[in-house]
């Protein structure tokens, strides 16, 4: 059973398909979760589906969508901090693990959830992760929390090897499809979900697993 959980991602949109369940079943058990978002994610190219944000707009829906996601699974600890989507990798280092720094500090998680560096296809998603670590493998005290990653890169298996936890969320998909679904602008792109309207075993066999890898420090 989990004490307190620090997600840290760099999209409103991450934690929908990727830890929504996992973070649901935490929550259900007791425990905290605060969710650090870094960016709003202003430079995505879907606008909803037929088109009703632009890019002068975007970024507000987006905060929107993100605080009712929140809501939808459960998370009352929304912190947005403010970086610039798709310039991760080129934010002042020492801003980012900084801020990072900062919530763990301030929190003491004894979980964190980030992306795999390298594994996750997306560059904000590596260079998010890499923060997360760096900044983690530079903390004194011990124990350090825990690190789980997600990662989806298509070579993973044969590098970083089989997921460490594999979490069913059959009984939190409620909460799961409700995050989704809150990122109207986004969910109806055809990478997503698209038009088609999934059934009860699609849902079940897309979203229904979600898996990560523990991250070992040396």
């Amino acid at each position: 059973m989990e004490r307190h959980i620090l997600v840290i991602l760099p999209h409103p949109d991450d934690e929908a398909f990727g830890v929504s369940g996992t973070l649901a079943m935490h929550l259900e058990n007791g425990a905290q979760v605060t969710y650090a978002c870094l960016t709003l994610g202003e430079m995505g190219r879907n606008m909803g589906i037929p088109p009703f944000a632009n890019r002068v707009t975007l970024p507000l829906i987006r905060k929107l969508e993100l605080e009712a996601s929140c809501r939808a699974i459960g998370i009352q600890d929304l912190r947005m901090l403010g970086f610039h989507d798709k310039m991760i990798e080129f934010e002042d280092q020492d801003q980012l693990d900084g801020s990072i720094n900062e919530l763990l500090s301030e929190l003491n998680p004894s979980l964190v959830i980030t992306f795999y560096p390298g594994y996750s296809v997306h560059p904000d998603h590596d260079a998010c992760g890499a923060a997360v670590i760096r900044t983690i493998a530079r903390l004194t005290e011990d124990p350090k929390p825990v690190v789980h990653c997600l990662a989806f890169a298509k070579n993973q298996e044969h590098t970083i090897g089989k997921p460490d936890i594999i979490n069913d969320v059959s009984d939190y998909l409620n909460h799961k499809m409700a995050s989704i679904q809150a990122h109207r602008s986004q969910f109806q792109a055809a990478e997503l979900l698209g038009s088609k309207k999934l059934n009860d075993k699609e849902i079940q066999e897309r979203y229904g697993t979600e898996r990560f890898w523990t991250y070992r420090f040396p």
